[in-house]
């Protein structure tokens, strides 16, 4: 690729008349090291830290969003079209990007949830889930399919009685539920972030 400015790759990335904010996340990745930037000649080259694939991939990331999922009793239909988009910063997502879809949460039974120090899961907030996470460890939040329903819960494993639990994470009062292993039942993911919508 030949080099390209600013407001190339602002376009490029789908923020064609804000070019200074890939100027800022530009020089994000040359301070962490992972670029070298000559701006006044458009030119980006990878350092030994890191390689960009493209201007477009290494900046942002659009993921799917695929409806909604309860954070109380499983009511939601959890329909997989997609209905949209989610632009994010590369710098704001894990590291393993490939699998991740977002759903938006309703209700308010994982409020105490903390998927990262401090940030729990709110009725309207944009949850990260990662789809290649199909086995969970006992308490996970997971997105799981229910006869169907979509909801958002922490996983827990009874071996000795053969049963799932998915239970709230609540200042509610929530009732768990318990979902025998020949269920129709789907885990549909791992929730490994947030993100909050603006208020």
């Amino acid at each position: 690729m030949g080099a390209l400015s600013l407001r190339q790759i602002a376009k490029l990335v789908g923020v064609e008349n804000k070019p200074q904010i890939v100027k800022h996340h530009l020089q994000q990745l040359e301070k962490d090291g992972l670029i070298q930037l000559n701006l006044s000649e458009g030119i980006i080259k990878p350092t030994d830290r890191g390689f960009i694939r493209s201007a477009a991939s290494s900046l942002f990331y659009s993921l799917p969003i695929v409806g909604m999922a309860n954070c109380g009793p499983a009511t939601i239909f959890a329909d997989e079209r997609v209905e949209g988009y989610l632009k994010v910063s590369a710098g704001l997502l894990p590291r393993k990007k490939q699998d991740l879809f977002v759903l938006i949460a309703e209700g308010p039974s994982m409020n105490k949830a903390e998927v990262r120090p401090g940030l729990t899961i709110e009725s309207g907030d944009f949850v990260v889930v990662d789809s290649s996470c199909s086995s969970p460890k006992n308490g996970d939040i997971v997105v799981a399919v229910i006869d169907g329903m979509g909801t958002i819960k922490r996983y827990k494993k009874d071996k000795e009685r053969g049963y799932i639990i998915l239970e709230a994470d609540s200042t509610e009062k929530f009732h768990p539920i318990f979902i025998h292993e020949g269920d129709d039942f789907v885990i549909s993911g791992k929730v490994v972030d947030i993100i909050k919508r603006p208020k």
